[in-house]
């Protein structure tokens, strides 16, 4: 069976042809677009699917500060939004693996900047808000500094009742797309330490990104088995493990904390970083 979304060894072969189709067939087409006139603060989201309402966490923040989202890819997007992002002034990359490529056509052919962006725990999004908000003029500069601090008293609080509890604690995380190098600032933000991670689906520059957000001695492993997973938690013993729904049963028979790392599986919760973006994403 074909299924043009998974091809490839890690799914990369899907994103490329993805890519490739929006690019071949929908930009550029004629009478395209939503009609939206261009602005100056105007930016388009990137690789978040929204699968838990992310995206609309991350809009609050950027619109808070002055921008304009007028295209979102793809969670609830639409073919209109796709059509207009040629046009805006800044592309924000969520999901590097699957959007990188776009993103580089853009920029080679319209001439759009892209930036990744991290908006797990309030230390990474307080940084992406400033690396964003450079793209700009004093304005959102000002606007960032602004949206930081209204939040700022809310995390510190979330932070100072669960910090005590997990001060020293360590992790380890085996999870596809963005999280096996984003979430490690959200971790530290509660006092944790990652003291392992990789990626299922992961590449080259991936792992070129996530060098930057570890210490020395944190293990990295690349699509390892259930059987290595196993192996490895029981030599480095850690507090808690983060990954998918495949790994979740293993870890409860042997007694380790886990953390299911996908958060449609934990839907309950996820209104709470809606209402809260400044929250640590990992809680959702």
């Amino acid at each position: 069976m074909r299924c043009e979304g998974f091809r490839g060894v890690s799914q990369s072969l899907g994103h490329h042809i993805a890519n490739d189709a929006i690019r071949d067939h929908v930009f550029d087409r004629e009478g395209g677009g939503n009609g939206v006139e261009p602005g100056q603060y105007d930016v388009a989201i990137l690789g978040d699917y929204n699968i838990g309402g992310d995206a609309w966490s991350s809009r609050i923040l950027l619109e808070e500060m002055g921008l304009r989202v007028v295209a979102q890819w793809s969670g609830d997007g639409t073919l209109a939004e796709m059509e207009q992002t040629p046009k805006v002034k800044l592309n924000l990359l969520h999901c590097y693996r699957s959007m990188n490529y776009i993103s580089r056509h853009m920029e080679e052919k319209y001439g759009i900047p892209w930036v990744e962006y991290n908006f797990f725990g309030p230390t990474k999004i307080a940084e992406s808000l400033r690396k964003i908000a450079a793209y700009f003029d004093d304005n959102i500069k000002e606007g960032a500094e602004k949206v930081i601090a209204k939040y700022q008293a809310m995390s510190e609080e979330i932070i100072a009742k669960y910090r005590p509890r997990l001060e020293g604690k360590k992790v380890m995380l085996y999870v596809g797309g963005l999280r096996p190098r984003h979430v490690i600032g959200a971790y530290e933000d509660l006092g944790m330490e990652v003291v392992g991670t990789g990626y299922e689906f992961g590449h080259n520059d991936d792992y070129d990104r996530t060098r930057n957000d570890i210490g020395n001695a944190t293990l990295i492993y690349d699509d390892v088995t259930g059987f290595e997973f196993e192996e490895f938690v029981k030599r480095v013993k850690p507090d808690l493990v983060g990954s998918g729904v495949k790994e979740k049963y293993i870890f409860q028979k042997m007694g380790v904390p886990f953390r299911q790392m996908h958060s449609w599986d934990y839907s309950g919760l996820i209104m709470a970083t809606m209402a809260s973006p400044f929250l640590p994403r990992i809680w959702t």
